[in-house]
């Protein structure tokens, strides 16, 4: 007798091929399929590759977590890997384990906290420039402004004295256009590459004794080691730095953009987060770990915006193994979409989700890890930078929030850029006013 064949079991999904990419079509393309079709949807790409769309809660935690080893990066990073070359956001396998190991330690709650002074100084700089604007009345863009205050402490967190004695040594900040220009098209490509000689000289000056002699990020990552004993060589330190720069500033950037934004549109939420900081962190002094640890409705009101608005909207994996997804079977080299943008606006997961509510995260009896967001993926891949990013914001917020008022030009919605990050397609201006 010959043995039963196994039914390829697939998900619903459409007869034609579907294009996907980075871009607005593609969000609404797959708004659109599982508006038909459901959670978990199956298309074929033009290519003739099979494709998932995964909109489940719990899949999308069990390809993130539990069965990541069998998914790799997927499609679209390409013109990430143009950017950053093979760091930590890109590379797969053991490149990636030996990277994110040696890493890791860098971001430690204790090494973190050594950064707080930069937090610190970094708001320091944008309260005189707001104050300035506030008695001149003249408005400012707060785009350009949550932009050039993450990346200025990105690159202090970084590089530490080196930021001024070699960075600004022009006077000018050569990496101020990552915070201009959005597109990450060839020719941010060709800028970021002319970077690299700069960084080159650093490193090199910094193996010889010479440079910054604080603690800052570069120093920790030319001391790791991997197993071995091996230190990353010039090129896998140059790819590291650059995803450390890129993304460390990008997350924060774009979510302060829309926190002021939302905060704006709330008066009711913007006098609760006025008193938590008044209450924890009334002057700088005041400023320690244990103090924004205590901003419970600060971190509540930043991962509502992280809700609505995630930094990376679209996650791609490709599966080298066999899986299953719920009843159905996922073949090697399917290409799987998750989107946390979708995920965090369905229904069925959030009551009223376009509604901005920081109570949503409001401690409770459900478990933080079990719910149905992950603006910064999940599982052994989740953003080595995260609490660096909600600390940063709960610095800014609580320094900067309780002295300024801005007040939207006009009550627009923002249209989206929907591209490698999400970002509002128009900056945001508003009125300054001290408070």
């Amino acid at each position: 007798m010959t043995e039963p064949q196994h039914v390829f079991r697939r998900p619903p999904g459409p007869d034609q091929p579907v294009t996907l990419g980075i871009d607005a079509e593609t969000l609404a393309t797959l708004q659109g399929l599982q508006h038909e079709h459901g959670d978990m949807v199956s298309m074929i790409r033009p290519n003739g590759r099979l494709a998932y769309f995964v909109n489940d809660a719990s899949e999308v935690r069990r390809i993130l977590a539990r069965r990541h080893s069998k998914y790799h990066k997927g499609p679209g990073f390409e013109r990430v890997k143009m950017l950053l070359g093979n760091g930590l956001i890109v590379s797969d396998g053991d490149v990636w384990r030996r990277s994110r190991t040696m890493i890791q330690p860098a971001f430690s709650r204790q090494n973190v906290h050594r950064l707080m002074a930069v937090m610190v100084e970094c708001c320091d700089r944008r309260a005189v420039r707001w104050a300035a604007a506030a008695a001149e009345g003249r408005t400012i863009n707060i785009t350009e402004e949550t932009c050039d205050f993450a990346l200025e402490l990105i690159l202090i967190s970084t590089f530490g004295d080196d930021f001024d004695n070699r960075i600004m040594a022009g006077g000018e900040n050569p990496f101020a256009f990552l915070s201009r220009d959005s597109t990450r098209d060839l020719s941010v490509v060709m800028k970021v590459r002319h970077l690299r000689a700069l960084l080159r000289d650093i490193i090199a000056d910094r193996r010889a004794g010479k440079g910054s002699q604080h603690f800052d990020f570069l120093s920790m990552y030319l001391a790791a080691t991997d197993k071995q004993g091996n230190k990353f060589n010039d090129a896998e330190l140059l790819d590291e730095l650059m995803t450390l720069i890129v993304a460390g500033f990008e997350t924060s950037a774009n979510t302060l953009n829309w926190v002021w934004y939302l905060v704006a549109k709330h008066p009711d939420i913007e006098a609760k987060l006025i008193d938590e900081a008044q209450e924890l962190v009334p002057n700088v002094s005041a400023v320690t770990a244990e103090n924004l640890a205590a901003m419970q409705y600060t971190q509540q009101a930043l991962e509502e915006a992280l809700r609505l608005y995630p930094p990376v909207w679209l996650f791609t994996r490709r599966s080298h193994a066999e899986d299953e997804l719920e009843d159905y079977d996922v073949p090697a080299g399917t290409d799987i979409y998750l989107s946390p943008f979708i995920l965090h606006r369905t229904a069925h997961y959030w009551s009223e989700p376009e509604r901005f509510d920081p109570d949503r995260f409001a401690p409770g009896d459900k478990p933080k890890k079990d719910r149905p967001y992950f603006p910064f993926s999940l599982g052994p891949r989740r953003c080595l930078g995260e609490y660096f990013s909600f600390l940063e914001m709960k610095v800014h917020l609580g320094l900067l929030l309780p002295r300024f008022r801005m007040r939207l030009l006009d009550d627009a919605q923002p249209e989206l850029e929907l591209a490698i990050n999400l970002r509002s397609a128009e900056d945001i201006h508003v009125q300054p006013e001290v408070r």
